[in-house]
């Protein structure tokens, strides 16, 4: 996040999405549910809900990570400082979750 030449804040949101979706698929397979072979957050905190009612709460975060599994793949759009502040701060509310869950 702090390298500045060149920016590198693609890659960070990318990165943030990913982290994201391996915890949430680490708890859906500790709790020995099928884990899906696909990158919508907000489709995994609903597969958790069951397990994990209050993560509900993480949807908007799960929303807003989701756009960066595949976006920066194409052409055409570039995150901003201000995106890249956002998704880290909607990833450390994952991680901040998953871990107290996963006992690490």
């Amino acid at each position: 996040m702090r390298r500045r030449k060149p920016p590198v804040r693609d890659q960070a949101c990318f990165l943030f999405q990913q982290a994201s979706e391996k915890y949430l698929k680490a708890r859906l397979e500790e709790a020995g549910a099928h884990v899906p072979k696909i990158h919508d957050l907000e489709q995994l905190i609903q597969l958790l809900a069951p397990i994990e009612p209050l993560w509900t709460a993480l949807t908007a975060a799960a929303q807003h990570l989701t756009r960066y599994a595949v976006r920066f793949r194409y052409p055409g759009y570039v995150a901003t400082a201000q995106e890249m502040k956002a998704a880290h701060q909607d990833a450390k509310a994952i991680r901040q979750e998953a871990r107290l869950a996963l006992g690490v």
